[in-house]
């Protein structure tokens, strides 16, 4: 994956109270995510503005959400759940990664597997 973040490091295995290790989004609290990245055929942005909008419709609608980006040739993303101690699940990932080879426009598609998304472990 080209998607690139600073991770940081955490020792999960560290006693700490309930309170902290959900403050620290570890153990119980850990929240998962995946890397998402693509590149296209060619195509213009009269053509990339309708499939941005129609890939945040489709990860709203799994109550998940993207940041990341590109531009005409490539699109690197990271996925995660919109609520605040949500996980995107395997079935999110198989889905997305489903849903983005079926469309015409995409040249490849790499789907990572689930991360930590606060520690990238």
């Amino acid at each position: 994956m080209k998607y690139k973040r600073d991770k940081m490091k955490i020792d999960q295995n560290v006693k700490r109270s309930r309170r902290l290790r959900k403050k620290l989004y570890v153990n119980e609290y850990t929240i998962y995510g995946f890397e998402v990245s693509l590149s296209f055929k060619e195509i213009d942005e009269s053509v990339l503005d309708p499939f941005l909008d129609e890939i945040v419709d489709f990860v709203e609608s799994r109550n998940l959400m993207i940041a990341g980006g590109g531009g005409l040739d490539v699109f690197d993303t990271f996925v995660s759940s919109s609520d605040r101690y949500g996980s995107a699940s395997e079935e999110d990932r198989l889905a997305l990664s489903n849903w983005l080879k079926e469309k015409s426009l995409i040249k490849n598609v790499e789907v990572g597997e689930l991360v930590d998304a606060n520690y990238g472990l």
